[in-house]
């Protein structure tokens, strides 16, 4: 995802002045399966946007630059007046552009149904326009967010200082604002974030007139006092979620721009096809590593779907897969992006700022977990190849060595990060450190030199990307703020609990149905809103309750973030899944259900890390002896799950219905990491495996 919308194809704007910006376009043959793909690029948590063009499309790009340069710039000079003031300039260079790039979805114009459109390329653009109405929105949005440091109503300082005894100036701007808040979200994200934040809104005004005895009920706050927590406080519009926008996320859609426009994303996704080119199932290995590698850039699940999608359906259609089962792999190797370090999704920079910690140790969290999900992925694949009788294909002559000899060093970046996190410096300069290398080493190419030209372009583009994040971060200052006012996250977490002891008084019982029931909960929010939305919210109601029953923070938090993205493949929303289906051509309910099977592992796996003490060996929590075991027995786990999903025994054949069960039982066995159920575990699995045999030898005797 480069500039947040659909694209097919390639246009002059996205080239160089010596042509497109592929490091690899001279090394690949021209009957490559490769050669000229289409690239088709949507991030998980926006609708398309508007391809403007001409002076308008100028004009937001130079907004859009100007905004990079204030986020570059507070990295290395930090404003004066602190970090609330950069993030009311933040918001006022970036949410009027909300309105501008994104559709209304009103009718808003009337047209012509018998005008013939004027000829040329670029009569689509024109007719696309921002409307009256979409020109007063920014301009009003851009005046209430500069409100606070406004020098007629005192300035930033004097504004602070009325903080709990809002003027009604003060009210009204917020009052606004909070109104244009929810419309920039419903364009960019669609109605389901914005009822729940209605519905926030409507607890907190309404919250007093509930029955006292209800645990949930509260003394009811005015609308004054809500417009003061929202506008005028560290828990709203301002609070924890547009902090880490604002800091480390736009840094990261930036980089990830530089990156694409110098190259990189072809040459992974090139490398992943000349790694496999011999194997028989090379077509689906391709597919997972290409989303593993070009998701170390991207961090966005249905934007690395439909970007490996493009290139990597023509060779799955040629091998044999059907367009459901094809459609499956990409989305669950795709979601994998957001899982897959060093650019995790951008709930984990939440992750770091909600517990304090750094961006490295969560991504020392996220490390086995992503082993385990790409492990089931392949071993799914694997399967696949074997029941469906995928076809060796004919894939380019390239050499990955040559590949890697060539540029490898489109590599040296994503190093560079995990290095510079490591000896202690901030991610935010880490990520900036690794874009101007990127941008250096982009010469090293002469079609994807990053000129002054294509460098204004990246770091708009790099901007442009995180509207989204920025609209859905502000209006989930809405829900942090009510909950911290009310006190609702932990009324909730109570409530939680206490359905879990209505079943039973047995600890662990009550630790297993409360996380079942957390599961449940997460899955469903993750349908409705975006990835960092969903973690949002369920840290704020769910995070309590497992902190309540003993829980350590980061097994929590790790929990809370898995779930959440794995909305991506849930049916029946499963973003990524519906754009893949849009690649392949195959139903899209079909596929998201083979995606829910790629991916069932993942759901299983973050279970472990809070049902058990030694499930924190999985986050890489503990003694190294520990940490190696816990790995081992998970992957074993993940074997049996594999078997149960797809049917298959590696290295043995066919499973039967008995293997199959035996092997979903030992999954389930072996996650929950205590003695006895291992061992109960690796004897399911090993009668899964001796029933197979069976079953083989019976039929090769007949």
């Amino acid at each position: 995802m480069v500039d947040g919308r659909y694209r097919t194809g390639r246009t002059a704007a996205d080239d160089g002045p010596d042509g497109p910006p592929s490091a690899v376009a001279a090394d690949r043959p021209p009957d490559s399966p490769l050669a000229d793909p289409a690239a088709v690029h949507f991030d998980d948590e926006e609708r398309p946007a508007r391809a403007l063009s001409g002076r308008i499309g100028v004009a937001v790009a130079v907004v859009a630059f100007a905004a990079a340069l204030l986020v570059l710039w507070q990295v290395f000079r930090p404003l004066a007046q602190g970090s609330q003031f950069y993030l009311i300039i933040f918001l006022a260079g970036t949410l009027p552009l909300v309105f501008l790039v994104y559709r209304s979805g009103f009718p808003l114009r009337k047209t012509n149904k018998t005008a013939q459109p004027a000829p040329g390329p670029e009569a689509p653009a024109r007719r696309d326009l921002p409307s009256p109405l979409d020109w007063v929105l920014a301009a009003g949005t851009l005046l209430v967010c500069l409100y606070p440091v406004n020098p007629f109503a005192g300035g930033y300082n004097e504004f602070l200082n009325r903080q709990g005894l809002l003027e009604t100036p003060d009210v009204i701007a917020g009052a606004v604002m909070l109104v244009l808040v929810v419309e920039a979200c419903r364009r960019t994200t669609g109605l389901a974030l914005p009822i729940v934040c209605l519905a926030f809104l409507a607890y907190g005004y309404y919250g007093g007139l509930l029955p006292q005895n209800w645990s949930i009920a509260h003394s009811g706050l005015d609308f004054a006092q809500i417009v003061d927590a929202l506008y005028n406080s560290g828990s709203g519009f301002y609070g924890t979620p547009l902090d880490v926008a604002a800091t480390y996320i736009v840094l990261f859609t930036i980089y990830g721009a530089v990156l694409d426009l110098s190259g990189a994303s072809r040459f992974f996704v090139d490398l992943s096809v000349a790694a496999f080119r011999k194997s028989r199932s090379a077509a689906g290995r391709t597919a997972v590593a290409a989303g593993f590698l070009l998701g170390t850039v991207s961090g966005s699940g249905t934007a690395t779907a439909v970007s490996v999608g493009a290139v990597t359906w023509p060779m799955l259609r040629r091998a044999g897969y059907p367009a459901e089962q094809a459609g499956g792999m990409l989305a669950a190797a795709g979601v994998g992006a957001i899982l897959s370090p060093p650019t995790l999704g951008a709930a984990a920079f939440i992750v770091a700022e909600y517990l304090d910690v750094s961006y490295l140790t969560v991504l020392g969290w996220a490390m086995i977990p992503t082993v385990l999900y790409y492990l089931g992925i392949l071993l799914a694949v694997e399967i696949d190849v074997r029941r469906f009788q995928v076809r060796p294909i004919d894939a380019p002559a390239t050499s990955a060595w040559r590949l890697l000899g060539r540029f490898g060093y489109h590599f040296s970046s994503l190093v560079l990060i995990v290095l510079l996190l490591a000896v202690g410096q901030s991610a935010t300069r880490a990520v900036v450190y690794a874009t101007l290398l990127a941008a250096v080493l982009s010469f090293l190419d002469r079609r994807a030199w990053l000129n002054p030209r294509r460098l204004f372009a990246a770091l708009s583009a790099g901007v442009r990307g995180v509207l989204p994040v920025v609209a859905v971060c502000a209006a989930a200052g809405i829900i942090t703020a009510t909950t911290t006012k009310t006190g609702l996250g932990a009324q909730l977490a109570s409530l939680l609990i206490d359905g879990a002891r209505a079943v039973s008084d047995n600890p662990t019982v009550v630790l297993a149905l409360t996380v079942v029931l957390a599961a449940i909960a997460l899955a469903v929010l993750g349908l409705a809103v975006p990835v960092t939305a969903s973690f949002i919210i369920g840290w704020v109601i769910i995070g309590p309750a497992l902190l309540g029953l003993g829980v350590s923070a980061p097994a929590a938090a790790m929990f809370v973030f898995y779930y959440s993205v794995l909305s991506e493949v849930t049916p029946p929303t499963a973003l990524a899944a519906v754009g893949a289906s849009a690649i392949t051509g195959g139903r899209t309910v079909p596929t998201m259900w083979q995606a829910l099977k790629y991916a069932l592992p993942a759901f299983l796996a973050p279970i472990a890390f809070v049902l058990t003490d030694p499930g924190e060996y999985l986050l890489a929590r503990g003694p190294v002896t520990g940490v190696v075991w816990a790995t081992l027995v998970a992957a074993f786990a993940v074997v049996g799950l594999a078997v149960a999903t797809g049917g298959w025994m590696p290295g043995i054949g066919a499973a039967g219905p008995a293997s199959r069960v035996l092997g979903g039982l030992a999954g389930l066995l072996l996650l929950y990491l205590a003695p006895l159920t291992i061992a109960a575990g690796a004897v399911a699995l090993a009668l899964a495996a001796g029933i197979a045999i069976i079953h083989r030898t019976g039929r090769t005797t007949l």
